[in-house]
């Protein structure tokens, strides 16, 4: 068999592949820039290899129309393959990140990643590939970065109808959040998440501006406004200058 008619099997082969359904001769001899009896002709032979060799594809004829298949014999190997489904390992993560898109959305990477404290990338891609979380639009702010929310398929993994079913997190629940949080950071924290002590047994300093009653810290004095904070006059200068 001649380079040439070697290679118009490997174009029928790549199409026919390629495409996964059936292809009509004129197709085919469109991709081989020949007549359809030509066509016809190199798909034949390539049907032929095929069942000579016994491979785990086959070529069918379908009237005017040529398609790549598996063999009959074969579809059990195949569905015990296609059954088993493909593991979508769900990281604790993976799970965090779900779970603030799930009660904040729809919510943008920066809002995410600013409630973690760490880069989500990563993850927001991740459940995006797993079809739990979609771009559901993009925010009307500088950038229009873009917002998430989660999918339908997150709703039947979970069993719910729609967000609004999402289990409340009860009081106890909160309380071993706080307990967690405080063991790691070594801070004591009041029932709505601020700090109230640090890790020294010390009580968290006021950040600037919130000071009680609007005083100032132990140790400063207040100036009064008037003269005596500018600069003095000639004569007060050389007055001090003498008592020296």
């Amino acid at each position: 068999m001649t380079v040439e008619l070697r290679e118009q099997e490997a174009v029928v082969e790549a199409v026919l592949f390629t495409m996964g359904r059936s292809v009509e001769i004129r197709q085919l001899a469109a991709a081989l820039e020949c007549g359809e009896k030509e066509a016809e002709a190199a798909a034949e032979r390539l049907k032929s290899r095929y069942e000579e060799e016994n491979r785990g594809m086959q070529i069918l004829r379908l009237e005017d129309c040529y398609q790549m298949s598996t063999r009959a014999e074969y579809y059990g190997s195949l569905i015990r393959v296609a059954a088993t489904p493909k593991k979508q390992v769900l990281t604790d993560v993976i799970m965090e990140t779900l779970a603030i898109i799930a009660y904040k959305q729809p919510v943008t990477k920066a809002d995410i990643e600013k409630i973690r404290g760490v880069k989500s990338d990563h993850a927001v891609n991740r459940l995006i590939e797993y079809n739990l979380v979609y771009e559901a639009g993009r925010l009307d702010a500088p950038g229009r970065p873009a917002l998430f929310a989660t999918t339908e398929e997150f709703l039947r993994r979970f069993g719910v109808g729609s967000a609004k079913e999402l289990p409340e997190m009860d009081f106890s629940q909160r309380e071993e959040i706080r307990t967690e949080v405080e063991e790691e950071l070594k801070l004591k924290l009041d029932v709505d998440g601020r700090i109230l002590e640090t890790g020294d047994g010390t009580a968290a300093r006021p950040e600037a501006g919130e000071e009680p009653n609007g005083t100032m810290e132990t140790g400063e004095t207040a100036e009064p406004d008037g003269e005596e904070n500018g600069p003095r006059e000639n004569g007060q200068e050389e007055q001090d200058h003498e008592m020296q």
